[in-house]
């Protein structure tokens, strides 16, 4: 019995450590029962023992059919996001949010049609649709709380009929699994405001002047053609952003790769 709890502890401490040295983060999914057993050798109970241990202690939640998942245990509720990838813009809002053990919510402010194409400027550079577009604006919460004020336009060349789709699901997938779209490339910006008490298009409720992210940013698709550009502002006080960048190899040293 001793030695099982001591396994079950070993097995719990080194999940923590994974979390606490930011080898994992909130959000991300630890090893699962049948990994953990195969990893360390143990049986269904030491692993099962190991996960709750994590659970009642506050650092996982476990979401039925899904698997276990690090919870977001920062005092002040906020959230870090990756920047620049397209597997991270795959990725759900809502499902990251309660993956971390918040309750998402969402308001669509404005699902409009315009006439004329739209442009925007990322990086010094402008990117443009043409033809119509869909304008699609949504508030974004966790426990009741904005987090996130969230306009899309969509290329109605590229995305035939998406305004009469209920979107319920990350619109990268939607683009990848309904239109066939093969996407090239993400671009964003990212940029900082202050957003002021009174103001008619700010819809945080702030009763003092708050501090904002701003991102801009477009997704485009193979033959250069702009599907979506983005205009997104993030509550600076609940968010922080990291970058993670993959270097790429030189001829010379993918053949000493190989």
């Amino acid at each position: 019995m001793k030695n099982t709890d001591k396994k079950y502890s070993t097995i719990s401490q080194a999940i923590i450590e994974m979390i606490t040295s930011g080898k994992l983060v909130p959000g991300n999914r630890v090893p699962s029962e049948h990994e953990l057993m195969e990893k360390y050798k143990v049986s269904n109970t030491t692993a099962r023992k190991s996960l709750l241990y994590l659970e009642l202690n506050g650092w996982v939640i476990r979401i039925k059919g899904k698997g276990t998942f690090v919870l977001n245990r920062s005092v002040n509720m906020h959230l870090t996001r990756v920047l620049g990838s397209l597997d991270a813009i795959r990725e759900s809002f809502e499902e990251n949010l309660v993956q971390e053990g918040f309750v998402p919510k969402n308001i669509l402010l404005e699902k409009t049609i315009l006439d004329n194409g739209i442009s925007t400027n990322v990086n010094g550079r402008i990117y443009s649709i043409e033809g119509r577009v869909l304008k699609y604006h949504r508030l974004r919460y966790a426990n009741n709380i904005l987090m996130k004020d969230d306009t899309r336009f969509i290329s109605l060349n590229a995305c035939k009929d998406i305004n009469l789709i209920e979107i319920n699901q990350p619109l990268v997938r939607l683009y990848e699994e309904k239109y066939n779209l093969k996407l090239d490339n993400v671009h964003r910006s990212i940029g900082t405001d202050i957003l002021w008490p009174g103001d008619q298009e700010n819809y945080f409720n702030n009763d003092k002047p708050l501090s904002a992210f701003i991102l801009n940013g477009v997704c485009i698709a193979e033959d250069d053609v702009v599907v979506e550009i983005e205009h997104s502002i993030y509550r600076g006080d609940k968010y922080s952003f990291y970058v993670n960048a993959t270097p790429k190899l030189t001829n010379a040293e993918k053949k000493l790769s190989k």
